[in-house]
């Protein structure tokens, strides 16, 4: 399964996620509002590799990018506003991946989707 497959899968398993083409890229959404988007390594916004951007908690994207700056990084655009950015071209444990989209979905969806949520 590609990266964007496995993205796909994680991110459209929430409750009443979608997917929207924006900036010539997929994005998921809850309701309006994104909570992941993928950067192909073929544009700008991957620059050279495969990634994805996720909302993260205040303080997670320093954490994460300090921890480990080969996996981790900040992204353009949303960057500045705590959003992470995650190389998933070569990523062997999709479970990480996928608490981390979790997570990033709960902060942006209403009250009544996010108790649908399991823990994961």
């Amino acid at each position: 399964m590609s990266p964007l497959d496995q993205l796909r899968r994680i991110s459209l398993s929430l409750p009443e996620a979608h997917e929207v083409e924006a900036w010539g890229e997929p994005t998921f959404r809850v309701r309006n509002k994104m909570f992941a988007t993928y950067a192909a390594p073929n544009n700008h916004h991957g620059a050279g590799r495969t990634a994805t951007w996720c909302k993260a908690p205040r303080g997670q994207q320093e954490l994460l990018v300090a921890s480990d700056p080969h996996r981790y990084f900040v992204p353009p655009y949303v960057g500045p506003s705590g959003w992470v950015g995650i190389w998933i071209d070569d990523l062997e444990d999709w479970g990480e991946l996928e608490e981390i989209i979790t997570e990033s979905y709960c902060l942006i969806a209403p009250k009544k989707l996010q108790a649908l949520v399991s823990p994961r």
